[in-house]
């Protein structure tokens, strides 16, 4: 499923740089290939509203190439922005009101950073269930990342995400639960995904209000759900979006926080991320970060070129496939009138046919 570059985004040049295929406008007009509209709405924080523009369009572009993909980036208030990401989103982003009056085939919703102990406190809270209120009743299916499946899990079942006593941070082993699914399938058994949350929603709680829980990890707890009927609302805790580089990136900022004062301790390493020779780089960095944390010394660059070679991605082509088939089963079911979530005759409570 080709991306179609109908907006002068950027992204479509990063994309199109690492060797994506992005249909220029007037290459996808001579194509006589269905259109397919799908949603991102970014509430990221601005250091990484573009990647994680990036990261979410790769994963649509990599799908089934027969039919033109439209992605269609727009934010909600309440989120604190700089000038730099806010003119990037007045001149990217598509406007909320245009987004309903034109209405898409799927909804993708990315996590967002929070300053509240509890997700009603956020500015970004009404706002965020205006959307999702609006998606479930005009949008085939909506796909929510890690904050966004907890805020959609509160508002829908009214189940609160529980504190951990300690970041989930790292790359998981993750293993299906419900092989028959057609989400999962043609999936491996045990895949990696990447997970960064201080809170969780516990299996138990999930398939207590009915939700269905697809892949699940003995460390990390659930990656993959979906909502009672099936199919209308897919949850993710964990973070299959993530580029290679990205908990090298979060490890990054950590040591810098420390190192300015902003937190006491020194981050631990993101788990089963970085290999020994990695670990023993990194040790070396944190010897000298905490030798001139109090003195007028600057610290040396962080050794990132250092340890690039020394990462793997393991989770990019589950990632890819689970998109595809989400996105095949929208195709499959959705009106080809944008703005209507169904074609005739679909079992809304049972959409998928289980």
């Amino acid at each position: 499923m080709p991306l179609v570059a109908h907006i002068d985004l950027p992204t479509f040049q990063r994309l199109r740089d690492e060797g994506e295929e992005i249909l220029a406008p007037d290459r996808a007009s001579q194509q006589d290939i269905r259109e397919m509209h799908i949603g991102l709405l970014n509430i990221m924080p601005d250091a990484a509203l573009e990647a994680t523009e990036r990261q979410f369009f790769r994963l649509v572009g990599a799908c089934n190439q027969i039919v033109q993909f439209h992605v269609h980036p727009f934010t909600v208030a309440g989120l604190n922005r700089s000038p730099e990401a806010q003119a990037h989103i007045d001149k990217y982003y598509e406007p909320f009101e245009k987004i309903k009056q034109d209405g898409l085939d799927a909804l993708i919703i990315s996590g967002a950073n929070v300053t509240h102990p509890r997700l009603p406190e956020e500015d970004f809270w009404q706002p965020l269930m205006e959307v999702f209120s609006w998606a479930k009743v005009n949008v085939t299916s909506v796909l929510c990342s890690c904050l966004a499946t907890h805020a959609v899990i509160q508002n829908c079942y009214g189940i609160e995400r529980t504190r951990l006593p300690a970041k989930r941070w790292g790359v998981f082993s993750h293993k299906i639960i419900n092989r028959t699914h057609p989400l999962v399938a043609e999936i491996n058994t045990r895949f990696d995904v990447p997970h960064s949350r201080y809170n969780e929603i516990f299996q138990s709680d999930m398939e207590r209000c009915g939700i269905k829980v697809l892949a699940a990890s003995k460390e990390a707890g659930v990656h993959l759900a979906v909502s009672p009927d099936g199919f209308r609302i897919v949850f993710f805790q964990g973070h299959p979006e993530y580029d290679d580089i990205s908990l090298l990136k979060e490890y990054k900022r950590e040591v810098m926080r420390f190192y300015r004062g902003e937190i006491s301790d020194y981050p631990p390493f993101p788990e089963h991320y970085f290999n020994e020779i990695a670990q023993r780089i990194l040790s070396g960095y944190e010897r000298h970060i905490k030798s001139v944390r109090y003195t007028d010394k600057k610290p040396d660059e962080f050794p990132e070129t250092l340890i690039l070679e020394h990462i793997d991605n393991t989770w990019r082509d589950t990632a890819k496939a689970v998109f595809n088939n989400w996105l095949g089963k929208i195709y499959q079911l959705t009106n080809q009138d944008r703005r209507f979530p169904f074609m005739d005759g679909v079992d809304l409570d049972n959409p998928l046919g289980l």
